[in-house]
């Protein structure tokens, strides 16, 4: 399965049969839509969720399907039965990559604004991605995706995740907002604290660069 991070949360999961895009939202290069089969929206905040483009693509390929929660389906009304409302717990399948949704509702930024419904999406059993919450599957997790930057976190909050999980490789995404000099300092601090106990592989992936992931180191 080959791994291409598209600009802040949304990433690109390809592999032969199957090209799926999880979070295309307002700061994704709009060619993570391009040939996509299916589309996985966590929730509805912008940085994960840009209704024009989504409609936009689905006009363009009629086969898109997609599949989210409650309050994105909402804003996707006409496109009918593609796209599908899932919740935690549920479980189904694209072109043969199984697909489990977990989590409820995206991390508190402050009590003063209500959390919004949020999930996360296991594919294959070993990749999770868990939209804006710092949430933890049942099961163990191969590859995660590290939101390791947002107004709702602290470093340590993201490392202490990282440590929970304890996934084989950690790649960073929700970054979109740091700057050089804030890429530097966050996967110095992660890097160097993950790396210190052995287990997990922590990587940071360039924009429109592909992962191998059956390459990494293990």
């Amino acid at each position: 399965m080959r791994l291409t991070k598209w600009g802040h949360a949304c990433v690109r999961l390809d592999r032969p049969g199957a090209a799926v895009v999880i979070d295309p939202g307002e700061y994704t290069d709009p060619q993570a839509l391009d040939g996509a089969d299916a589309v996985l929206v966590t929730h509805e905040h912008a940085d994960h969720f840009d209704e024009g483009r989504l409609r936009a693509a689905a006009e363009t390929n009629p086969a898109l399907r997609i599949w989210t929660n409650q309050s994105v389906a909402a804003k996707l009304v006409g496109l009918g039965n593609r796209v599908t409302v899932v919740g935690d717990g549920d479980a189904f399948d694209i072109d043969g990559i199984t697909v489990e949704v977990h989590g409820e509702l995206h991390q508190l930024v402050h009590p003063d604004l209500p959390a919004v419904p949020n999930i996360g999406f296991l594919l294959a059993g070993n990749l999770f991605h868990p939209g804006d919450a710092f949430t933890v599957p049942p099961s163990p997790v191969e590859t995660l995706l590290v939101p390791v930057h947002s107004p709702w976190s602290r470093t340590g909050e993201v490392i202490d995740y990282i440590r929970q999980i304890k996934p084989r490789l950690a790649v960073a995404v929700h970054d979109g907002g740091l700057s050089a000099m804030g890429h530097a300092v966050v996967n110095g601090i992660v890097g160097a604290t993950i790396g210190a106990d052995a287990t997990t592989h922590y990587i940071r992936l360039e924009a429109g660069a592909p992962a191998d992931l059956s390459q990494l180191p293990a």
